[in-house]
């Protein structure tokens, strides 16, 4: 996560993907104390942005032949990320990186996810597909009819429940190789 505005309570997003998956080399560029846009949370310091330079290298320098790479965004594919107005989907261009959706199952989501996708086609990047977080224990006709549709409008690679943060690395492991689509998945690492 190249740029990282704190949430209310301190959550550390970087801390929790090394927790829940055991990675071990993170990087993150930038990070800002209140839970804003990046732009805004870096105003409120007197900070700046990090460059796109500066971004781009850090992600080369943790890319490596046979490894997977996932670098992950602060609020949206359009959402400016480092100077210049880079955004996500900037860096996505540059890195010629396929851009993997995370949507929720809730009212607007369709929307949200259809302007995404839209997006991305209009920089011909590739989707990878779509994943949606904090799936409901018991859902309701919106949040089920809205998965049913999200997995219309592209790959639905994953649907995770919510809560999912809060289990052991153990357990995330399990309910991940549960989750996720196998063939994808096999795609990816070999």
């Amino acid at each position: 996560k190249p740029v990282q505005p704190a949430t209310a309570d301190s959550d550390d997003d970087l801390a929790e993907v090394a927790r829940l998956a055991g990675v071990t080399e993170l990087v993150g560029v930038a990070r800002y104390p209140r839970p804003m846009a990046p732009v805004a949370a870096a105003d409120q310091v007197g900070a700046t942005l990090p460059t796109r330079a500066e971004v781009l290298r850090e992600i080369a320098g943790l890319d490596r032949p046979g490894r997977l790479t996932l670098v992950e965004g602060a609020g949206g594919l359009l959402v400016e990320l480092a100077g210049d107005g880079v955004t996500l989907r900037d860096l996505a261009v540059d890195l010629a990186a396929p851009v993997l959706v995370v949507a929720t199952a809730e009212l607007g989501t369709l929307n949200h996810t259809a302007l995404t996708l839209e997006g991305l086609a209009a920089r011909r990047l590739s989707c990878a597909g779509v994943v949606i977080g904090s799936w409901p224990a018991h859902p309701d006709a919106v949040q089920t009819s809205n998965r049913d549709a999200l997995a219309r409008l592209a790959p639905l690679r994953a649907v995770l429940p919510a809560g999912a943060g809060a289990l052991t690395a153990a357990q995330f492991a399990a309910l991940s190789a549960d989750a996720f689509d196998h063939s994808w998945v096999g795609a990816l690492v070999s």
